[in-house]
């Protein structure tokens, strides 16, 4: 994940802050929260706890009512509590730090009488770690909707910010595994390459797979093809558009996608900002210049081109397209069976 700066955090908790997040297995893996080091401190005393749901003001824990964490959260006039939080990094040591809070409110878990959620409002704003985490997924899930349709063409370029091992990898169609070739991929949906008939292969289900570093995991995206095209003079191989199951892609894949897609448009911006800022130079020197010269005839000498009104360039690279792009291979897959 790229730098995020101190606004880009205040922009997350001023949108997400009443925003709550279950802690569902997908959530928990995404986050890297290790479920077994989260603990409640209350009196000079911690015990474990299963975090059930967290936003940037409260957090809801589930606790036994026959445990000490329960009898002494449960007084009438409960002390100040904390909640040790715990994220995995790879190949860094982890991060864990505790949030206060107070006791607001106490309820059975489902009905249950052996357990009880216990929500917890935090007396102060949470640690950054927690904002950028948590809402860097949110934003990738609200993004994910708004932006589903923008494509990143694969370059080498676009691999090593996404931290993609290489674009040749797996798709299963119909349960067969064939090598493909990435040519773009989106939020919802991706374009790839691959030997194979066209009627053969039109509105079958896939899952596509693809590897990424740090953290090092292949993501499996299922969908189905959507619509086919030959390569031109090649009709052995053939373009397929995938379309995923949006219910059934990873929020790990839309961080990833979204980290790309805001990096890049920052990226624009700035040069757009750097040609203003260069314009704006230019403009005086050229005024003062023209202010100097002569004049022995009475004629007016001509206008400069960088007088006022001149607009700053277009940005010469454009790295999201929302078309499908048909450039051609110089790698021809192979069609071999692979193990799954």
């Amino acid at each position: 994940m790229g730098i995020i700066t101190s606004q880009q955090l205040q922009n997350y908790y001023d949108f997400y802050r009443d925003k709550e997040v279950t802690y569902t297995k997908e959530v928990l893996r995404t986050l890297a929260v290790d479920p077994r080091q989260i603990y409640v401190k209350c009196n000079g005393a911690q015990w474990p706890c299963i975090i059930n749901s967290t936003s940037f003001q409260i957090a809801r824990i589930i606790v036994g009512t026959k445990g000490g964490a329960y009898a002494a959260m449960a007084k009438k006039d409960p002390p100040p509590v904390s909640l040790r939080f715990y994220f995995i990094q790879q190949h860094d040591q982890p991060i864990s730090f505790f949030v206060t809070g107070r006791i607001t409110d106490i309820s059975p878990y489902m009905n249950s009488t052996e357990l009880a959620v216990i929500t917890l409002t935090f007396t102060q704003r949470p640690p950054d770690d927690l904002i950028e985490k948590i809402g860097s997924m949110l934003e990738a899930n609200s993004n994910a909707i708004r932006r589903k349709d923008e494509r990143i063409i694969i370059t080498d370029d676009a691999k090593r910010r996404m931290n993609m091992t290489r674009d040749e990898t797996i798709i299963f169609i119909q349960n067969v595994p064939r090598r493909c070739i990435l040519r773009d991929i989106s939020f919802s949906g991706a374009k790839v390459i691959l030997l194979g008939i066209e009627k053969f292969i039109q509105g079958k289900e896939t899952i596509l797979r693809i590897h990424f570093d740090e953290p090092d995991e292949i993501i499996q995206l299922a969908g189905h093809v959507v619509k086919t095209s030959p390569v031109e003079g090649r009709p052995e191989i053939i373009y397929a558009c995938l379309q995923f199951d949006e219910a059934a892609v990873p929020t790990s894949y839309r961080i990833r996608i979204n980290t790309y897609l805001t990096s890049m448009r920052k990226t624009i911006l700035n040069t757009v900002q750097q040609q203003q800022e260069n314009s704006s130079t230019q403009k005086p020197a050229a005024q003062e210049a023209g202010s100097s010269t002569p004049s022995n005839t009475g004629s007016q000498p001509e206008a400069s081109s960088q007088t006022e009104g001149t607009s700053p360039a277009e940005p010469a690279t454009q790295p999201v397209s929302s078309e499908v792009s048909a450039q051609e291979t110089e790698v021809e897959p192979k069609e071999e069976t692979v193990q799954a």
